[in-house]
């Protein structure tokens, strides 16, 4: 039988660093920039318990946690380990699709997805002292929904049957597709749980939502026909990224950027391809967008080349406003040589 399995590393980046230093792991620590006005990228479960978490700043961090310990990100020796993980994931799946740098999707055929679940936790953690969680489920939404219940180190099964029992209490800011924004404008009309969702129409939907009013629709009733897709035909390849809080701090911008080049990297990598035109997307506080572009003579796809000509682009750009989005978006692509170095 067909199951598609969302594998997500535990606290991915923290937990890199714990491998590199053991007493890590029993005190509260964050990745992230080193001074105050820097951003978490990640916290250790142990800072999670004071109410840390990725994107809040690290001064509130540390008015939080007083002794917090801040570890400055390794962009390089992240991606080395993701590769070892999802190397090894690969291996075991018939169908792979990776979407960040600690997540991706596979497609199995087997009678028994709980214990090759089991088995293959216990390899990733034997083999690159990585923990990661499993979901597992007949579509893609709830794969992911089932990776995030028995967080750190779980595996849960969502089948048919659950549906009906899981998904009304759910959150609405949960459903794949709402986000942050889409959570606020239904709270403010009294929507707050997918229960709720379920008396609206798909019309209603529609009009909140455009186009996705139609994908929301059938993911509350566990309906969700994306397939596990090894390569994908694009034009471009972007990330983006909106703050819980607007901000005109250029190194917070930065930061961003830099995050987003990491995982534009790993997407480029797994589909063997390369670009020659970079932009940027600023939002500013009045929903003011912004764009800047340059296209560069030779092909990159290393997310250190891809953060320098954002950042280039973000100093022309950016004047001292307050921003509430950023993004990085890769066009004019190509195949990529197998044999071309990635100095990786």
């Amino acid at each position: 039988m067909k199951y598609i399995l969302h594998i997500d590393c535990d606290a991915f980046y923290a937990s890199c660093e714990e491998i590199r230093n053991p007493k890590l792991k029993t005190r509260p620590m964050a990745v992230g920039g080193l001074s105050n006005k820097s951003i978490i990228t990640t916290a250790n479960y142990q800072a999670r318990k004071f109410g840390i978490h990725s994107a809040m700043p690290v001064f509130m961090a540390k008015d939080l946690c007083p002794n917090l310990i801040m570890v400055k990100v390794d962009h390089p020796y992240y991606r080395e380990k993701s590769m070892e993980v999802f190397d090894l994931v690969k291996a075991h799946a018939r169908l792979f699709e990776q979407v960040s740098i600690d997540e991706a999707y596979i497609e199995i055929d087997l009678k028994d997805p709980l214990n090759f679940a089991k088995s293959l936790q216990e390899e990733i953690l034997n083999k690159t002292q990585i923990p990661i969680s499993i979901g597992i489920s007949y579509n893609k939404f709830l794969a992911k929904l089932a990776s995030d219940w028995n967080k750190p180190f779980g595996i849960k099964y969502i089948g048919k049957d659950d549906v009906g029992k899981i998904l009304p209490d759910l959150p609405v800011g949960k459903v794949h597709g709402i986000g942050r924004r889409g959570s606020a404008k239904l709270n403010r009309i009294g929507i707050y749980k997918v229960a709720d969702l379920l008396k609206l129409d798909k019309e209603f939907l529609e009009g909140l939502f455009g186009k996705g009013g139609d994908y929301i629709y059938g993911v509350i009733r566990g309906i969700d026909e994306r397939p596990v897709n090894p390569t994908r035909d694009r034009k471009s390849i972007g990330k983006e990224r909106t703050f819980r809080q607007n901000t005109k701090d250029i190194q917070v911008l930065k930061e961003y950027l830099r995050r987003i080049s990491d995982l534009i990297e790993i997407e480029m990598i797994k589909k063997n391809i390369q670009a020659k035109t970079i932009s940027i997307k600023l939002k500013d506080e009045n929903f003011k967008n912004q764009t800047r572009s340059i296209t560069i003579q030779e092909p990159i796809f290393q997310a250190d080349y891809i953060y320098e000509e954002a950042s280039k682009l973000l100093d022309e750009a950016f004047h001292g406003q307050y921003i509430r989005l950023i993004g990085i978006s890769l066009s004019n692509l190509s195949a990529r040589d197998i044999n071309q170095l990635s100095f990786l």
